[in-house]
């Protein structure tokens, strides 16, 4: 039997007043906070294509590394959680370990983009990008860094390009998109996506933002501005706090055909694992990647569960497969303190071990 609970209104009353005057004095404080930045690690555009921009990063030195990396973002969100801060950078680290690396940011889509297909995205855009990032380097194939959806691409495209690519990185990337704890896909196996589409056109980034945060609501809607409070007179942790809300909210439009492929093809029909995929004109079979693949996933992510990920050693063609495992959620894999000390280490040894 548990002891009586007792109630001391006087404690109660003495704890709701601290809270009061630190929202009061804080809330003066959030008032007056400038706009963070992000994505401030110097970089140069090499190409430009509709709403599409190659951006080659610049470290303090000349990168060591004889093969460049392209990192291949998801359409959802922006490229800039690989570069949120100066110390917390997936970018950055990666560039002082010697890597020359260049970043696909894929724009804002807006009724232009309306019916741009995966073809485009795979078969085109980022087609064309790993032909300048291999014009800019002077080499014949570039190593791929595949990020969820964008390691899905990735996953595409060196199945059906693969003398174009050496090395094949994959995070938190989706494989298997029906596993039994994999709550996304439970929302997109049920949606009625040419309905979607057909009424909205290209899908709202407020919409998509919405589905994400109700997959946890209490932690995503509720504690996290509750926790808030706390550090609303810490203008270091607040300026942190304010930069992932930037980040999370300053998301892209979908453009409405490749999302409807994408999720009939991938979440309805789990077709990459059947090898059933038709980008274009392209069949995806993933035993056609023969490259070395490092395939890396977050143990407590909510969006691509594990098993998700872990898949892809049972699918691809290649000897040279290995796997790591990360303390951390989906998000916290690019930006958590674990994450700068494992991750970016983990990758430099695996890829110089292969260049």
């Amino acid at each position: 039997m548990f002891p009586p609970f007792r109630l001391d209104p006087a404690a109660l009353l003495g704890e709701i007043s601290a809270f009061q005057r630190k929202l009061s004095a804080g809330v003066g404080n959030l008032a007056h906070q400038p706009e963070p930045e992000y994505a401030n690690t110097p970089r140069e555009a090499v190409y430009r294509e509709d709403k599409l921009t190659l951006w080659h990063m610049k470290g303090q030195g000349k990168p060591t590394a004889k093969t460049p990396t392209l990192v291949v973002y998801a359409l959802v969100n922006t490229v800039w959680m690989t570069d949120l801060q100066a110390d917390r950078s997936l970018v950055r680290n990666l560039l002082e370990q010697g890597e020359d690396i260049y970043l696909l940011d894929w724009g804002y889509p807006d009724g232009a983009d309306r019916w741009l297909t995966l073809d485009d995205y795979i078969n085109g855009y980022l087609d064309r990008c790993v032909d300048a990032v291999r014009k800019a380097a002077g080499v014949d194939a570039v190593n791929l860094l595949g990020i969820c959806q964008g390691g899905t691409f990735s996953l595409c495209y060196a199945a059906t390009h693969g003398d174009k690519v050496k090395n094949l990185i994959t995070m938190v990337t989706p494989v298997d998109f029906q596993t039994p704890d994999n709550m996304l896909s439970a929302w997109a196996r049920e949606v009625d996506v040419d309905r979607f589409v057909e009424t909205m056109g290209n899908i709202p980034a407020e919409l998509l933002n919405w589905v994400y945060l109700t997959l946890k609501p209490v932690r995503l809607n509720q504690q996290k501005y509750v926790g808030l409070v706390d550090i609303l007179d810490n203008p270091k942790e607040l300026q942190n706090f304010l930069r992932m809300e930037r980040w999370i909210f300053d998301s892209p439009d979908q453009a409405g055909e490749a999302f409807r492929e994408f999720i009939k093809e991938f979440y309805q029909h789990n077709k990459l694992i059947k090898g059933e995929v038709m980008i274009g004109d392209k069949p995806v079979d993933l035993g056609m990647i023969t490259h070395p693949v490092l395939n890396i996933f977050a143990e407590q992510d909510h969006l691509v569960p594990p098993d998700a990920s872990r898949a892809l050693g049972r699918h691809v063609g290649t000897t040279d497969y290995t796997q790591l495992a990360f303390k951390g959620g989906h998000i916290g894999i690019y930006v958590s303190s674990r994450a700068q000390r494992e991750v970016p280490p983990a990758i430099h040894q695996w890829l110089s071990t292969r260049n």
